[in-house]
């Protein structure tokens, strides 16, 4: 791994929540994803299943987590399995973990290798009432492929069909969506690069770059800082392609008078920042561009006003909606006659401004996390308003990341320039 060690404790803490939530006499199993293939003998770069991660902190391929809080032998109630060292393995695809490391990771002190499980588990599950297996119910999974969780419980179901199954998913849907203060420290360790690399980034910008070479500097000033990469796919669009709310071709000119809108977070520690910010190719805002930024500006600012614990996103939304159609009539966009005629199930102002405002952010950069529910503290939500103009060709996005507070939230990206003027003063240094 490029980052430093985490401490221990994040997953100590984890572990302790998920446990609490769990029925008397029940074992949880966690599997890591698999090893996904591309072409030929190649395999996708490997990237480790996040509720194992959120437990553990392992990020290595076969490994397994198993949590039995009532075994009666109290040195298998937290179990770490990983595959036993391997030298010739070792040769051609590098270190694997020894029990302490494994241990000085997780914070667990049981290591099981994955070659002896079989032998222990059967047992455990005998001794059990209800086994707790995992699946991903993020809302917006579209992952058709028959991945290990889902094998796994088939496998499981049909060598203990008498068992009392229960879904993880469902307590881990809860306590991922609140962050400890541990979690928001790596976070705010991935958000400090992201910075770094924004202001480096408005250095280089101006016209004839290219935005392949804007991801370029995006990729070196992560790596460089120490975080795995990119937490999703750099969007860098200049001009009208800002419209395209994820372009990731990345392969245009920038050209003098455009603006630019950079959406992009560093991944730190398996944890994501999302920042974007819209800026102008040549260093200086035009007019009309001023006034709209400004707009998008405002209706950020008032999303973070209202985000609090007891609201849902629902509502949120819609009290944005209402604001926007304020704004969107103020700068020009609505008449009055497109507010009194609007369907209320596509209201005027989603002309210019069609997503979400707000996602949950964490271990995955749309992030685990309910819509409906009240927001709670310990959430840590993007706040992302944006003004998109086909007839302008134009189109403007600003986000930030915010931790939920008892009675507000704290902005985690608080000391990015996002205005008009500390953009304009930084590029023109």
């Amino acid at each position: 791994m490029k980052y430093l060690p985490l401490n221990p404790e994040i997953f100590v803490q984890n572990r302790k929540r998920f446990v609490e939530r769990m029925e008397k006499n029940a074992i949880a199993i966690f599997n890591s994803n698999d090893e996904l293939p591309t072409n030929a003998d190649q395999l996708h770069r490997f990237k480790q299943n996040s509720d194992l991660l959120w437990l553990t902190g392992i990020e290595q391929e076969d490994s397994m987590l198993i949590l039995f809080p009532d075994n009666p032998d109290a040195k298998y109630r937290e179990v770490l399995v990983l595959t036993r060292p391997n030298e010739l393995k070792e040769k051609w695809d590098g270190h694997r973990l020894r029990a302490n490391e494994g241990t000085g990771i997780s914070g667990i002190t049981t290591i099981v290798w994955l070659d002896t499980l079989d032998g222990l588990l059967q047992p455990w599950i005998h001794l059990a009432d209800t086994i707790y297996l995992n699946s991903n119910e993020n809302d917006r999974k579209a992952n058709l492929v028959p991945v290990r969780d889902y094998r796994y419980a088939e496998m499981m179901k049909q060598r203990f069909p008498l068992h009392n199954y229960k879904r993880s998913a469902r307590i881990m849907k809860d306590l991922r969506a609140v962050k400890t203060a541990l979690e928001v420290d790596v976070m705010q360790k991935a958000i400090d690069i992201t910075d770094i690399t924004f202001r480096r980034l408005m250095q280089i910008i101006k016209p004839g770059i290219m935005e392949y070479e804007i991801e370029a500097e995006i990729y070196h000033s992560f790596l460089s800082q120490r975080a795995t990469g990119p937490a999703y796919g750099s969007i860098i669009a200049s001009g009208d392609r800002a419209r395209t709310l994820h372009y990731v071709e990345n392969s245009r000119e920038c050209k003098d008078g455009e603006l630019i809108l950079m959406d992009f977070g560093a991944e730190y520690g398996n944890y994501c920042a999302d920042l974007t910010r819209t800026v102008p190719v040549n260093g200086k805002f035009g007019r009309r561009q001023k006034t709209v930024y400004n707009a998008c500006l405002h209706l950020h600012h008032y999303a973070a006003s209202i985000l609090k614990p007891g609201i849902s996103i629902v509502d949120y939304t819609e009290k944005i909606g209402d604001e926007a159609t304020v704004v969107f009539q103020k700068i020009g966009l609505l008449k009055k006659s497109d507010i009194k005629n609007e369907d209320p199930e596509n209201r005027a102002y989603r002309k210019y401004l069609y997503h979400g405002i707000s996602h949950h952010l964490g271990i995955d950069v749309h992030d685990l996390g309910t819509r409906t529910a009240p927001v709670k503290a310990g959430m840590v939500f993007t706040i992302e308003p944006g003004i998109y103009i086909e007839e302008e060709q134009m189109g403007i996005r600003i986000e930030n990341n915010f931790w939920i507070t008892r009675n507000g939230n704290k902005d985690l990206m608080k000391n990015i320039p996002i205005t008009v003027e500390e953009i304009e003063a930084y590029m023109k240094k």
